[in-house]
């Protein structure tokens, strides 16, 4: 398994830090990672931001025009700028020239890019976005969707989440059965709305979801579950609390770390300990979310990624076409189709 040469698409004009950090976090992921990048936006911006020296015949600049704007509403800008970086990158793997985006710019627009270049894998009627979160169990993540794609869900999309989370977990994050929940606010089958009762009802009946019950707030993070599926609304929610929480419990950790020298030799012995609990608190470490149904390996990055987050952006993107998680979700979805006819 595993692509001889994967080649990225790297919205390079979207994030706060662009052109610059995006460029420095794809040139360490092509040195690191040994895949190829191609850098989508002005090639003026993209030269200037290349560091001393950098042989231009390893780095392919594609020309776009302008960059979808934050404040922007996302499918009226995407019709309006049909040469804009989201819209080129997305154009590069329809035609093949590409394996997968990144991107840390306007998220509902490379979502509505997406839909319209790109479209839905057959089976899929609302993709989502899947975002990987620690939890107290070291060796474990939880994969949590959607967390942003759609605000509001009818019962059958969530039963969907299922699928494309199951898919994703077993087959790029390496769980054997995957474990999934039906975010709400009680373990008992009958709590929460009719939406989340009929749900749960079509999660428990699906034959291809190791459906195991309702996840409360508190287990999200247990350990207890592998993939936990909710509305986009409370996944979003969600997925921004647990940044917060990461970043206040790396910042107690800074300031009750004893100062002076008994603080040196104390920091230096624990380096190794706190390297690993920086990476598994702190959201950058992640990189990015996947978007889930859509018929391309599309990443979509936080809005302030910098170098790092976009290095982990891409090497999200590489295992999931190294893994061929786009031909194993339409085979899970094929098979449900066959089933039910």
């Amino acid at each position: 398994m595993g692509s001889t040469c994967v080649r990225i698409a790297i919205d390079a004009m979207g994030g706060d830090h662009a052109p610059g950090e995006i460029i420095a976090g794809a040139l360490r992921a092509r040195d690191e990672l040994g895949v190829e990048v191609l850098l989508v936006g002005d090639p003026q911006q993209i030269q200037n931001c290349l560091p001393p020296k950098t042989n231009l015949e390893q780095v392919e600049i594609v020309p776009s025009e302008g960059a979808i704007a934050m404040e922007d509403e996302p499918l009226t800008a995407i019709r309006r700028m049909p040469k804009s970086s989201i819209n080129v990158s997305m154009d590069l793997v329809k035609q093949k020239r590409a394996d997968a985006v990144v991107s840390a710019g306007h998220s509902g627009a490379a979502m509505a890019s997406a839909l319209l270049r790109l479209g839905r894998l057959p089976g899929v009627e609302r993709p989502a976005i899947g975002a990987v979160f620690p939890t107290i169990m070291a060796s474990k993540q939880v994969l949590i969707l959607d967390v942003g794609a759609n605000v509001d869900c009818r019962p059958k999309f969530l039963e969907q989440f299922g699928i494309l989370g199951s898919a994703y977990s077993q087959y790029v994050l390496g769980v054997e059965e995957p474990k999934v929940g039906l975010l709400n606010i009680g373990e008992e089958d009958c709590k929460g709305n009719d939406a989340a009762v009929r749900a749960h009802q079509l999660l428990r009946e699906n034959p291809q979801i190791q459906f195991v019950g309702n996840a409360e707030g508190r287990d999200v993070l247990s350990g207890r579950f592998d993939v936990i599926v909710c509305d986009g609304f409370a996944g979003n929610v969600l997925l921004k609390f647990a940044e917060a929480v990461g970043e206040v419990l790396l910042q107690i950790l800074r300031e009750e770390l004893p100062q002076g020298l008994n603080g040196q030799i104390g920091t230096a012995i624990l380096k190794p300990n706190l390297r690993r609990i920086k990476q598994r608190i702190d959201h950058a470490e992640h990189g990015g979310a996947l978007l889930l149904g859509v018929n391309g390996v599309c990443i979509i990055g936080h809005g302030s990624s910098q170098a790092p987050s976009i290095f982990n952006a891409i090497r999200i993107a590489k295992d999931a076409v190294d893994h061929e998680v786009l031909q194993r979700i339409q085979s899970q979805y094929s098979t449900l189709q066959s089933e039910s006819s």
